[in-house]
Parts: structure tokens; sequence; C-alpha cells
């Protein structure tokens, strides 16, 4: 009980906001944010060190390089995502249903003007009781934005309204969802809501 408890000194030294490396990389934000940001992994690094240079210094970060703020439906679709930021899966499960209902509600395909529609809607409210998902606000973008170099989304777009069949639709989704999945945990790095401390 007399035992005097050394502290290491943290003064200039930012903390660890590491939460996880991957399948994504999520970091906590030391600035104040209602939503989840979303960054190029190269805009991070210049973060990470300009974070790095202001600790030094006493000082906290003042300035972001460019960024999306996951808002509207795109907000729960990243706490669903980020709820299951240890199993990859699941992971992937939330971002292809998320592209499912991007289909239904974003997406002209013709195929959607038939009985297709029942079972879309179906396998949507399976997976979103499965996945423990849900979206409160009014559906709008679902999806995350993909710098068009990494994502030809037109391209993708005229590929689901060309499908003939349910079975071409959800393939078409699944590799879609995929493909933009294994981008965004390439390419970005989100940072979680925090306040300031």
């Amino acid at each position: 009980m007399a035992k005097i408890l050394r502290f290491k000194d943290g003064a200039g030294v930012p903390p660890d906001n590491v939460i996880t490396l991957k399948p994504w990389e999520f970091r906590v934000a030391d600035w104040e944010s209602r939503y989840f940001i979303q960054m190029l992994k190269s805009q991070s690094v210049k973060l990470e060190t300009h974070r790095k240079q202001v600790y030094e210094k006493g000082l906290r970060v003042s300035q972001m390089p460019p960024h999306f703020p996951l808002r509207g439906s795109m907000a729960y679709t990243i706490q669903g995502i980020f709820s299951y930021r240890t199993n990859e899966s699941k992971m992937r499960e939330v971002y292809y249903l998320a592209g499912l209902i991007d289909c239904m509600i974003n997406r002209v395909a013709p195929l959607l003007r038939t009985e297709v529609i029942k079972d879309l809607y179906r396998k949507v409210m399976t997976l979103k009781a499965f996945l423990n998902m849900t979206w409160y606000s009014s559906f709008d973008q679902v999806l995350f934005p993909l710098d068009f170099e990494f994502f030809n989304e037109y391209e993708y777009r005229n590929r689901l309204s060309e499908a003939s069949s349910a079975h071409e639709l959800y393939c078409l989704i699944r590799e879609g969802t995929d493909e933009m999945f294994d981008i965004l945990a390439l390419e970005y790095t989100f940072y979680t809501p925090a306040r300031r401390a």
C-alpha cells in the first residue's frame, strides 16, 4: 500500500489512437466530431505526422486534410461495420447488405420492376435481422464514397442495370461490394467520433 507508482511522463507524446489496423484501419479522433470520418491513408499519414508535431509543442490538431464525414445513412453503415471491426466476414456482410439496400433505393434496374423486388426486400430484412442492423434515418447514400481512381461507380451501376436474373444481380452486388470493401481496407482510414477532452 505504501508503494509509489511512477507514471510515464506523456507530455508531448500523442496518445496511441489506433483501434484496429486490419481489416480496416480505425483510429480515435483527437478533435471533436459527431461523425465517423473517412480519409485516404495517404492523407491520414500526413495527419498523424502533423499530430505528433503539434503534440510535441503541447498543442492539438487544428487542421484536417481532405476527408468525408460519414453522415446520414452512411453513419449507420459505418456503425454496423465498426461494431464487427474484428470480424471481417461480418463486416463484409454489413457492406453487402448496404449494397442490397443501395440497389433498392439508388439504382435503376429493370429487373427490380418484377417480382425480384419482393425477393430483394426479403433478403434485406433477413440480413438486417441476422446482423442486428438498423438505419433510423430515411435512406439516402448507404455506401461510402470512393475516389474514381480506385472504383468506377458508373460501370458498377451499368452492370447492375443489365442484370437478367436475381441470381446475377446478387452476384454482381456481392462482387461489387467485396471490391469496394477491399479498396476501403487498402486505401482509407476511418476516424471514430470523439469529444475533445
